[in-house]
């Protein structure tokens, strides 16, 4: 189990940290979105996909390539 953390530099600094990976996290489902990319979330062990239109699946998404647009 993870120590609490009792410095308040170092939780500072892990607050940071957790702010910046929150942001690049956004920004990355963003451009997913924007791409018509599917973005992938486990909850619980389990795989859901939030799919281009909004919906979200349980279900992969069937991939496309370059060579069938």
């Amino acid at each position: 189990m993870a120590k609490p953390l009792t410095d308040i530099e170092t939780f500072q600094k892990a607050d940071e940290l957790m702010r910046i990976l929150r942001s690049a996290v956004r920004k990355a489902q963003e451009e997913s979105r924007r791409l018509g990319v599917a973005n992938v979330y486990s909850f619980n062990g389990q795989r859901y996909y939030e799919l281009p239109n909004g919906d979200y699946s349980r279900t992969p998404p069937e991939t496309t390539t370059a060579e069938d647009a």
